[in-house]
């Protein structure tokens, strides 16, 4: 039998339509989320409680290489990090983007509200223009101080 929380994930192609019969209004995230932690959690429930209904997109493999934060990162897989992601409660829906970054999956899935981690400043990013374009807003939610997956990887390397 396998676990309902599994029919969360989808391949983009049918991302738009998965999104568009969810409960609005829809936030979006995106991110790595390699490792899962106390600060990942918190802040999927804080950009949850933002709409009706949450939207991760996560890097791909590929994607996520392409950010620099080592060899071997991600740790997951982009499967396992999908399943990772669906079983949380707050999540509503996760998809992938393999480009850089997600500005054509938020304009295919046109999201309410766009949430960052607080290290963004909302009002340089493209997809803040993209989303305040169809009347949406975009926001940073502070980061939980003490957690990050690349000092947990440090942490278990010792």
């Amino acid at each position: 039998m396998t676990p309902a929380f599994l029919d969360k994930i989808v391949p983009r192609e049918q991302a738009a339509a998965r999104v568009a019969a969810l409960p609005q209004p829809v936030v979006f995230t995106n991110g790595v989320f390699d490792v899962l932690h106390r600060g990942h959690v918190l802040y999927l429930g804080r950009a949850r409680e933002l709409g009706a209904s949450l939207v991760v997109a996560l890097n791909t493999d590929d994607s996520a290489r392409r950010l620099g934060k080592g060899p071997d990162r991600p740790l997951n897989n982009e499967q396992d990090r999908a399943v990772l992601m669906a079983a949380l409660e707050p999540v509503s829906l996760v998809t992938w983007f393999e480009e850089d970054t997600p500005l054509q999956l938020i304009g295919e899935l046109r999201p309410a509200v766009l949430v960052k981690g607080g290290d963004y400043d909302m009002s340089r990013l493209p997809e803040t223009a993209l989303v305040e374009s169809w009347g949406g807003r975009a926001l940073a939610i502070p980061f939980v101080d003490g957690y990050s997956t690349t000092a947990l990887v440090a942490k278990i390397r010792g």
